[in-house]
């Protein structure tokens, strides 16, 4: 797959690296809050292997509370300026907000990642489509109420794929997201896991994203500072059922985990 200039080994789950921005993101809040340490912590994430850095305004954890996008925007333009002023690396955006999409894209963002699969504003399609961007849809939805879970999931992201289509969003420029921790209980979470692989039927790119999760706290009894090794098993997962990419806090360690499987999974060792 190619995004911009950057042609992906498609034998290589590529890396999306998590610099939030934010006072009371559920791991990291207020940890990156300024702009040096975030270009600092991009750069970071960038050396360990990373090749998408994915900045985000706004927490989206349960019971988070919104932020206008005035603020949402006072957090995160100015991180996108200086890590596209000093690093040749792709950059998402990670909102569903119409204005902050435009105003990261207009900052340098390559990408609109949008956790309502653009189902909450429907400016952002437009908006994606008008700058030629990329995008993730996630799958989300306001209820839990599903028939048949799996293929309500895929329903749900073929409503999304054609609501960026039908903004002229192009086909080789959508990657979808199974949306683990949002409208799923911890089994439908363990389930869409299992099952990513099915997300491949749709015809994009896939990228998982499950990285210190609740899904992992709660299956391994475990706080928020201990879900590393959780977070490798579901990377491994993600090789193994064919996804593109992971979105993940801790780079390098994926990064070792995911080269080791890949070298499993094709008898030899890669690049």
């Amino acid at each position: 797959m190619q995004i911009k200039d950057r042609i992906f080994n498609p034998a290589h789950i590529e890396i999306m690296g998590i610099l939030n921005v934010t006072p009371d993101s559920f791991s990291d809040g207020g940890k990156y809050t300024d702009v040096e340490t975030a270009v600092e912590h991009a750069a970071q994430m960038i050396q360990e292997g990373a090749t998408i850095i994915d900045v985000g305004g706004e927490s989206t954890r349960p019971g988070f509370a919104a932020v206008s996008a005035e603020e949402e925007m006072r957090r995160v333009i100015p991180v996108i300026k200086a890590i596209k002023e000093r690093f040749d690396i792709l950059v998402s955006v990670d909102t569903y907000k119409a204005v902050t999409a435009r105003a990261a894209l207009e900052a340098g963002a390559d990408i609109v990642n949008d956790v309502w699969g653009f189902k909450k504003d429907p400016e952002i399609a437009n908006v994606t489509a008008e700058y030629d961007a990329y995008c993730v849809l996630m799958h989300n939805r306001n209820n839990t109420d599903y028939t048949d879970f799996m293929e309500d999931v895929l329903l749900d992201l073929k409503e999304s794929i054609q609501i960026a289509k039908n903004a002229g969003v192009k086909e080789d420029h959508i990657i979808v997201d199974p949306g683990v921790g949002f409208a799923k209980s911890l089994e439908q979470n363990l389930i869409v896991t299992r099952e990513v692989g099915r997300l491949k039927e749709l015809g994009y790119p896939v990228l998982l994203a499950t990285s210190r999760k609740s899904m992992i706290g709660l299956t391994l009894d475990e706080d928020k500072d201990h879900r590393l090794e959780g977070t490798i098993a579901t990377s491994c997962q993600a090789v193994m059922t064919g996804c593109e990419f992971v979105r993940v806090h801790d780079v390098i360690e994926n990064r070792r985990a995911i080269r080791m499987m890949e070298a499993i999974r094709d008898g030899r060792k890669g690049a």
